[in-house]
């Protein structure tokens, strides 16, 4: 197989990036990178409205909003820095249909967190790992099966049996 060309010779410039894969999609440009800095922004700022309200408490005691604190604090300068690169940055992708996966992830989670007290943890964490095994990472139902159960009996014997944890469960 021929050695690949170096940039110039294949018609590139230096300061150019080199082009991996040529069925990706197209940039999604400097609008909707701009969109997604301030969702980030949006979402690191509700994170530490809430934390505020749960209690940080002080360094010597830390409340419960402490770590939300620290990761609203971070998702807000990280959405500044993605702002702040939004008109430079070529490498972020249009959304597709296949973007569709990430709302519909958090949809489940919620479901998940609405059920947990409700029913316990076993059924909704059995039900999150077959949707996320199967239907958005495609393994067979063999291999869903066989780990969304497996991970399902690990976490109850380690956290219900051994730690004793308090988390709402149904056996």
């Amino acid at each position: 197989m021929p050695e690949p060309l170096p940039p110039q010779q294949a018609g590139l410039r230096a300061d150019q990036p080199e082009i991996e894969d040529e069925g990706r999609a197209p940039s999604a440009g400097p609008l909707t990178n701009a969109v997604v800095a301030f969702t980030v922004i949006a979402l690191g700022a509700a994170a530490l409205v809430g934390a505020w309200r749960l209690g940080v408490g002080s360094p010597e005691r830390p409340g419960s909003g402490t770590w939300p604190l620290i990761v609203g604090l971070a998702l807000v300068v990280l959405g500044v820095a993605l702002a702040l690169r939004s008109r430079r940055d070529q490498d972020t992708e249009v959304f597709t249909r296949a973007s569709a996966v990430v709302p519909a992830g958090l949809a489940t989670m919620i479901g998940f967190v609405a059920l947990i007290e409700t029913i316990g943890f076993e059924l909704p964490s059995l039900a999150l790992m077959v949707i996320w095994l199967r239907f958005f990472g495609h393994e067979s139902w063999r291999s869903t099966a066989v780990t969304s159960l497996a991970a399902v009996v690990a976490f109850y014997l380690v956290f219900v049996a051994a730690l004793a944890v308090p988390i709402p469960h149904l056996f």
